[in-house]
């Protein structure tokens, strides 16, 4: 079925919830009153739950063209609409369309073996002892940073920048923008750098000085690599991921109204 559908009463909806009450709640009202399609069926997955279930649902559909409509039966929701269970199928006809790409992020372990990982919000790097680490940084391959002491360094999609980017005092990035946001947590030095805004279209190398010493983690939104001596991060085109969104409450809406929050 094409989206928007021209008869919304033909949609057919797949539910996933988390196992919070709420959400459980919601799952078994919403199934009796829309009916359950088979997930490789429906023509929209509906998210219950809160922003770490809408997580792993755009993380299990990364390989599917399907829209994901979430509602909020959690604590924040950034990234799901209000929850109404009346004329669902109507609300979700109506709504705008939002394409995500997510992070590919490629690492090199000290043992020399790799792994690939996507991230929807972030990737960070984060020391794994009471060492700080210590971070070469690479844009398409000009080094900017030759040293960087830290607790971690992360680098945000703008649909991520309201998130642990947020949180360490990184920029809020709006959705149009066509920018990363790079940001380091807890740095030492240099005492002055603050992060950093970088095009959607960069090659982002990180590279891990004294890794025996000052061993790092990545981290692609909750996939976890340890002991990583290189880390590289681009923004992956291929992969587009469609959220739908109440016209009165879209994520661009929400990302700007989160600046001029007190």
């Amino acid at each position: 079925m094409t989206f928007p559908p021209s008869d919304p009463s033909q949609l057919r909806l797949a539910f996933v919830a988390s196992d919070a009450d709420p959400a459980q709640d919601a799952l078994a009202r919403l199934t009796e009153k829309y009916g359950q399609a088979d997930p490789w069926d429906a023509d929209v997955v509906v998210a219950l739950g809160g922003d770490g279930l809408m997580l792993e649902t755009l993380h299990s559909n990364l390989d599917r063209n399907i829209p994901i409509y979430g509602m909020n039966r959690g604590s924040i929701g950034f990234l799901l609409n209000e929850y109404h269970d009346s004329k669902l199928r109507q609300r979700i006809a109506s709504a705008q369309q939002v394409t995500l790409h997510p992070l590919r992020m490629r690492t090199i372990r000290r043992d020399g073996s790799t792994r690939d990982a996507l991230a929807i919000n972030e990737v960070s790097l984060l020391r794994q002892t009471r060492q700080a680490a210590k971070l070469r940084v690479s844009i398409d391959g000009v080094e900017r940073l030759p040293e960087l002491i830290c607790d971690g360094l992360l680098i945000a999609t703008p649909a991520g920048s309201t998130a642990y980017n947020l949180s360490a005092h990184g920029p809020i990035v709006p959705l149009g923008a066509g920018v990363l946001a790079l940001t380091p947590i807890s740095p030492f030095r240099p005492r002055r750098w603050r992060g950093a805004l970088l095009p959607h279209t960069a090659a982002v190398t990180f590279e891990i000085l004294e890794a025996d010493k000052r061993p790092v983690s990545a981290v692609a939104d909750y996939t976890e690599v340890r002991d990583v001596v290189k880390v590289e991060v681009r923004e992956d085109r291929s992969l587009g991921l469609t959220l739908l969104f109440d016209p009165d409450h879209t994520l661009e809406e929400r990302i700007l109204k989160e600046q001029f929050l007190p």
